[in-house]
């Protein structure tokens, strides 16, 4: 029990939680970012372009209400909207993730002196040029 208590420790000081925690704030607020997006911005045009047909209120119905029954119908016009909405978070992940890649692989490369280098790669880059320049010194003695 000791140890699942120092290893949940261990877990929350190195901020992973912290991490976790801001990443699902952020999602949630860009998800409402991006519902807006699709009913506001995307669903008009095409609605006009079919005619002023509401695409949430697509649906096949199964049983007509008749009396006390209820209708009974397959919303499929609400979930080609949540489909919409889902293709266009996972574009935009998509190319914040790149963008982010690019930059962490500018930052990574010791040569590049645009963007500062972090220390644990300019210190392996420095311990490359010393290795490489001890086995130019062995290989001069052979």
């Amino acid at each position: 029990m000791a140890g699942l208590f120092k290893e949940f420790k261990n877990f929350a000081i190195k901020g992973n939680m912290i991490d976790m925690a801001v990443g699902i704030i952020i999602g949630t607020a860009f998800n409402k970012v991006v519902s807006t997006l699709v009913k506001k911005v995307v669903m008009p045009p095409l609605s006009l372009m079919t005619e002023d047909v509401k695409l949430s209120n697509k649906k096949y119905i199964l049983r007509q209400a008749a009396g006390e029954a209820e209708e009974i119908a397959i919303g499929y016009g609400e979930l080609l909207e949540v489909l919409i909405d889902f293709f266009i978070i996972a574009f935009t992940i998509f190319v914040v993730i790149k963008f982010i890649n690019r930059f962490k692989k500018k930052s990574e490369d010791p040569k590049n002196k645009e963007v500062e280098t972090p220390k644990n790669i300019e210190l392996l880059s420095n311990i490359e040029k010393l290795m490489e320049e001890q086995n130019a010194m062995l290989k001069g003695k052979k």
